[in-house]
């Protein structure tokens, strides 16, 4: 899923990086994304579950830790926790989070909760997070719970390959993703790590090899041009292909 907290009116700060025009509209009904596939986990046995991407520095990183603990928990170990630093001022405004910071506070955010999930007690003194020695039960049914960081940028590049288990990219096709990979793959320090591709524009399961080439090892589709034609596009691309 992917995830916003709240749409400002004003929209001059609402334009999506590299076009003219407003990547949002603030009549878009907006979801608590771990809640809604807290309700998804419960109708589900197989499939995983996670976000694309989540603004986990927009909380306090107990707020988020706690929420993908337990979307962990009650999926059975199923939970992807994507995170990414954002792009849209107008929401980090309206919840008084400093927008120019968003980076390193996400990367702090993140450091904060892999010791939350995997430590007895913690304490921690940084630049944008002080709290005295606190517990956090329970801890994630996975041993290592995913976090895989969004973007494009340099910066984005670091941050999943030195803080994260994984990268989403954006929509590409199997040549506009490559040079996103060789950046990556320059930053990599070896440890497993896990390429989400949004392969928007995949003809079908034959050209699925030549992702996997890439090292792309998930891939989300979107098989309708339409959304009001995705439920019946997807119903079909599943029966047909699985």
């Amino acid at each position: 899923m992917p995830e916003h907290l709240v749409f400002a009116t004003d929209l001059s700060t609402a334009v999506y990086p590299g076009t003219d025009r407003p990547g949002i509209s603030p009549a878009t009904p907006l979801f608590d994304a771990p809640a809604y596939l807290c309700w998804l986990a419960g109708l589900t046995s197989r499939v995983r579950l996670g976000t694309a991407v989540y603004l986990y520095a927009l909380r306090h990183p107990f707020s988020s830790a706690r929420a993908f603990a337990t979307l962990d928990r009650v999926s059975g170990g199923r939970a992807i926790c994507g995170v990414g630093a954002g792009w849209y001022e107008g929401e980090w405004r309206a919840a008084g989070v400093d927008f120019a910071s968003r980076g390193p506070r996400l990367d702090e955010a993140i450091e904060v909760t892999r010791r939350l999930w995997s430590e007895p007690v913690v304490a921690h003194a940084g630049r944008f997070y002080d709290f005295p020695e606190v517990a956090f039960e329970p801890k994630p049914v996975q041993e290592r719970l995913p976090i895989l960081a969004g973007g494009e940028s340099g910066a984005a590049l670091r941050r999943a390959a030195r803080l994260c288990d994984g990268w989403i990219g954006m929509p590409h096709s199997l040549e506009t993703i490559r040079p996103q990979l060789a950046r990556l793959a320059a930053l990599r320090d070896g440890r497993p790590f896990s390429i989400t591709a949004h392969a928007y524009e995949l003809g079908g399961p034959a050209e699925i090899p030549r992702w996997e080439e890439l090292g792309v090892d998930r891939m989300v589709v979107r098989p309708w041009r339409r959304s009001r034609d995705a439920v019946t596009a997807l119903a079909a691309f599943a029966a047909e292909y699985f």
